[in-house]
């Protein structure tokens, strides 16, 4: 283990400008202040399954290789890298305020199906379509729910879902950029949580980076 330990880490991503899945292990690669190396492929080309499966068996994006070792989903590599940063407290320290910023984690990594069909992440772009926001209504509206519970009974500390920044904040901040995108009318609460997460400056990074990609992929019915 202490050979792995002392290998590099290499982030293999979609393009940023829409890889929602890439997004999350990133930011928690820089939250935990993690010197890595990242790969860019982009996708919905004819060759991307090809180059993912030469990174991962899964043949998806993201994957970490770590070694000899390669995790290649993006809650597992945030556990990882949460094992590999203890510092960063990447989970909160309480046992079962931990288990709630699990539990929401696990139902974004799982859930919001009509929300991830009908509002795209394009964080180059913003979209008036009400009627793709009409038919991702419900799972919008569960997001704003966990998004408020979470800031009323655990945001004291910090602007962030568990007051300080945390894996479950990494895995909601696409669904930030989505809303955004997407124009959906939000909560003074979820309103200023998207703000919080798009002014993180790893964030911003990302988004300097999405908007400087040369890729540019169509969507059914857009």
């Amino acid at each position: 283990m202490s050979d792995t330990n002392a290998a590099p880490l290499t982030l293999v991503i979609g393009n940023k400008a829409y890889s929602s899945w890439s997004l999350r292990p990133w930011l928690a690669l820089r939250h935990a202040g993690a010197d890595f190396a990242e790969i860019v492929v982009p996708l919905r080309q004819t060759d991307t399954k090809a180059t993912l499966l030469r990174h991962a068996p899964s043949g998806k994006a993201p994957s970490l290789r770590h070694g000899d070792l390669v995790v290649w989903d993006s809650l597992a590599i945030c556990e990882y890298v949460n094992e590999l940063f203890p510092a960063a407290q990447l989970w909160p320290a309480d046992a079962s305020v931990r288990a709630v910023a699990r539990a929401v984690s696990a139902e974004m990594h799982s859930g919001f199906p009509d929300l991830r069909r009908n509002l795209f992440m394009d964080v180059r772009n913003s979209y008036d379509r009400p009627d793709r926001v009409a038919a991702a209504q419900a799972d919008i509206d569960r997001v704003l729910a966990l998004w408020t519970d979470c800031r009323a009974r655990f945001g004291a500390g910090g602007p962030f879902l568990f007051g300080n920044f945390s894996i479950a904040d990494a895995m909601f901040a696409p669904v930030a950029t989505r809303l955004r995108t997407w124009n959906v009318a939000v909560d003074p609460v979820s309103a200023a949580y998207i703000d919080t997460i798009h002014a993180l400056p790893a964030m911003q990074d990302w988004l300097s980076a999405a908007a400087a990609e040369p890729w540019t992929l169509q969507f059914e019915g857009m």
